[in-house]
């Protein structure tokens, strides 16, 4: 769950009795609520508006189209889940609180009118149905994205005190402020806030901004009357990226006051050691974390003050270099658990492994962080995050989303409901599944980056028009097709990843390109395109072991991008635990246990005909198949013991 005096306590005792503790369990307890202040950010100065230059945009989301591929479908499922949701249903608890007649049937799970976390699922729906409609232009979400909006004004102006908004009263903010259990108020507070600067932002809403504005007043009135060591400890309850928030307001509406505002949010005794290359990460609470980065790398590109972006740069190195499986995905229970570089005694003693806002949020800080420096390092992550993570945790006829994805061996996934489950991972789902055409390309003035290999049409505003035919990664190949341009040289960047190998070739209009970029670098053509030109892009996928670091015996098997899981069968798994979140299945464990797997199982296997990336191989006098996690339906086994 997410991080509350509770769930820490919880996590503490299960540390304690656990082998990944490494001895350090009690010193982990107790730093919880350690906020002594640290020297770098002892003070952090009030701050102009000073942006860092980017070195690329993003296109506009209506500029990218997605077309049919699963990203495709899993974008259709999701839109149709925003739509299936009632409205009056999600604003019952507001009403409730404002004190507003409401006759609609309540929610359940996360969003019952006896949750302390009710309301948070409502800001996601604001922000998926402002970025859904921007992607696609579907005007029907648009008009549900203002019904929300409209009532969640009714309520803000009959609540009437200065700008408060929130499905609970404010005495939940009393409670915080005293240090008393409460379900993470601001958390909640967030999620209301960034979906309305997205309703605004990408839906045009003037009324959003007004009433963002409004919290805004009402959150620096709060912490302003909290001395700073006061308001330290406050930051030891999750409040999600209520500092990247406030930034994204001072960039939007060009006032500076709300950089001051969100610095009250730097959790200094985070920060410090990031600032200073030390991964003191153990025993931290990841999706309370990631979204402060965020801000920390907001507030370095919307002021330049270098301090902010050590902390970005620390934070992204050591999390993607060396606490992330395979899948791309991190840590368990939500914690990293371990020193670095001990991810397989993470890996073993949970069950709940990768969650998806994790997941959701690293792909929002690679953005921001590629848009200052490409990197095709950063694609390469974003790409086995979508493939292994994302893909692996909608269910595209239902868009339905799953809260982990454990890499237990035999665990299975498990799926949140139609209206009685509203986990942070429903939520984040709304937003994560319409922004999926965001990363495909970028652009400057030089030209355009192929960053994903996705089928797709982008459309830029300099009149040129590309479009991408490709089944990747089922073939090794993407044909980038120019339909349109504008008579001026211009440079195509083609991302040539880091899992490929030098045979890698590329070929415009069937003539190859003599000199070739090395896997990990992107391959820039520049010359005047012609409508009708075809660039084809060709990458080997070498099939290969992806070990821990703590333990090399113990692998996950990769093709390309893809991990490959083993098979193993469902078993009599009561159909309640479908839809649970983890914890059951370390309770029902596989009817047949995972295979140990030869170390030269690459040569042995055999695809299966008719069935991309689903392969065979014989081990004696047993069988093992092996497909994509995310076509993975059954129980399966990401990580082998190797022998």
């Amino acid at each position: 769950m997410l991080d509350t005096p509770l769930t820490r306590r919880r996590f503490a005792r299960w540390l304690a009795a656990s082998p990944v503790a490494l001895g350090w369990a009690g010193r982990a307890a107790a730093e919880w609520n350690n906020v002594a202040t640290p020297p770098v950010f002892a003070k952090i100065a009030p701050a102009p508006i000073k942006p860092v230059p980017t070195a690329a945009q993003l296109f506009a989301p209506s500029e990218v189209v997605l077309l049919d591929s699963p990203y495709a479908q899993a974008q259709a499922a999701n839109i149709a889940y925003l739509k299936r949701l009632d409205p009056e249903r999600l604003l019952h608890v507001f009403r409730i609180n404002a004190g507003l007649p409401s006759s609609a049937r309540p929610l359940g799970g996360w969003e019952d009118p006896t949750c302390e976390l009710r309301g948070h699922f409502v800001g996601h729906y604001l922000s998926g149905c402002a970025l859904a409609y921007a992607a696609t232009g579907d005007t029907e979400l648009k008009r549900r994205g203002d019904r929300i909006v409209a009532g969640l004004l009714e309520c803000q102006r009959k609540i009437d005190k200065k700008g408060y908004l929130s499905a609970f009263p404010t005495s939940y903010f009393d409670r915080l402020a005293v240090g008393a259990d409460v379900w993470a108020p601001f958390y909640t507070f967030h999620k209301i806030f960034a979906g309305l600067l997205d309703m605004h932002e990408l839906a045009g809403s003037g009324e959003a901004l007004v009433m963002v504005t409004d919290m805004a007043r009402w959150t620096d009135a709060w912490t302003a009357a909290r001395a700073e060591q006061d308001m330290q400890k406050i930051l030891e309850v999750e409040f999600g990226g209520m500092n990247d928030a406030l930034y994204r307001l001072a960039a939007m509406t060009g006032d500076a006051q709300w950089i001051a505002v969100g610095d009250r949010f730097t959790k200094k005794r985070v920060f410090e050691p990031l600032a200073g290359s030390k991964d003191a990460l153990r025993g931290l609470h990841m999706n309370t974390h990631v979204p402060q980065v965020i801000g920390a790398d907001r507030r370095f590109a919307l002021t330049g003050d270098r301090r902010f972006g050590e902390v970005s740069d620390f934070f992204w190195d050591t999390v993607t270099g060396v606490r992330t499986y395979a899948t791309g995905g991190s840590s368990n229970n939500e914690h990293w658990c371990t020193e670095p570089h001990h991810l397989a005694a993470e890996w073993e003693n949970g069950t709940n492994h990768q969650e998806s806002c994790c997941s959701y949020n690293m792909l929002k800080l690679g953005t921001q962080r590629f848009l200052r420096k490409p990197s095709a390092g950063i694609a390469d992550y974003y790409e086995r995050i979508l493939i292994n993570q994302r893909l692996a945790t909608i269910q595209p006829d239902t868009g339905l989303t799953a809260y982990f994805l454990s890499l237990t061996p035999g665990a299975w996934k498990t799926w949140g409901t139609e209206e009685t489950s509203f986990w942070c991972c429903n939520g984040s789902g709304l937003e994560d599944f319409a922004t999926l055409n965001r990363m495909i390309y970028a652009r400057d003035a030089q030209g355009i980056w192929v960053n994903l290999f996705i089928p797709s049409r982008v459309s830029g505003p300099d009149g040129v028009r590309l479009r991408q035919e490709t089944s990747f990664p089922n073939a090794p190949s993407t044909t980038i097709h120019v339909e349109a341009t504008n008579g001026r040289a211009w440079t195509l960047r083609l991302r040539i990843p880091g899992w490929t190998s030098e045979a890698a070739r590329v070929t415009v209009n069937g003539r190859p390109v003599e000199a070739m970029a090395a896997p990990g670098t992107y391959l820039s053509i520049t010359r005047i395109w012609r409508a009708g030109d075809k660039v084809t892009l060709n990458l080997p996928m070498t099939t290969r072991w992806e070990a821990f670091d703590d333990r090399p015996n113990v692998a996950a098997l990769v093709h390309g991008p893809v991990v490959l899981a083993q098979q193993l069968p469902l078993g009599d798994v009561p159909a309640a635990l479908m839809h649970d979140q983890g914890p059951a299945m370390a309770k029902a464990p596989p009817p047949v246990p995972p295979l140990r797997l030869p170390a030269d199982l690459p040569a042995r296997m055999r695809p299966i005909v008719g069935k991309p990336l689903h392969f065979v191989a014989d081990l004696g006098a047993q069988t093992v198949e092996l497909r994509p996690l995310a076509d993975s339906n059954a129980r399966f086994a990401v990580y082998s013991e190797v022998v």
